[in-house]
């Protein structure tokens, strides 16, 4: 889990998505309150950039688990649906399914390409 955060590229289950989004928004509250703080702190905005690019990647590499573009992120609502559907069972044009159903073919076929 978590593996390569700040990446658009592969696929991430519905938990790791959830905790990515329970985790940005965590820090956007964190950052968003030291800044109402005091205004000497308002630097800390720029905080916002790596936690709105990690949020980002993670959106992407579900919406490569449900089979669809990363573009997908801009239509309004869709990350409920990225919360409670289910992804594609086995492959697709982003990589093996990380619950590993329907993965059998693909890691048999692989084991026979190393034994060779």
């Amino acid at each position: 889990m978590f593996k390569n955060p700040f990446s658009f590229d592969g696929r991430i289950r519905r938990t790791e998505f959830g905790l990515s989004y329970i985790i940005y928004i965590v820090a956007a509250v964190i950052i968003g309150a030291m800044m109402g703080i005091n205004e000497s702190f308002s630097f800390l905005g720029l905080l916002f950039i790596p936690a709105i690019w990690f949020l980002w990647a993670q959106g992407a590499k579900r919406c490569h688990d449900r089979g669809n573009s990363g573009w997908y992120l801009l239509i309004p609502f869709y990350v409920f649906w990225m919360l409670f559907a289910d992804s594609d069972i086995g492959p697709n044009e982003y990589g093996l399914n990380p619950k590993g159903i329907g993965n059998e073919n693909e890691i048999d076929e692989i084991g026979k390409y190393l034994e060779q």
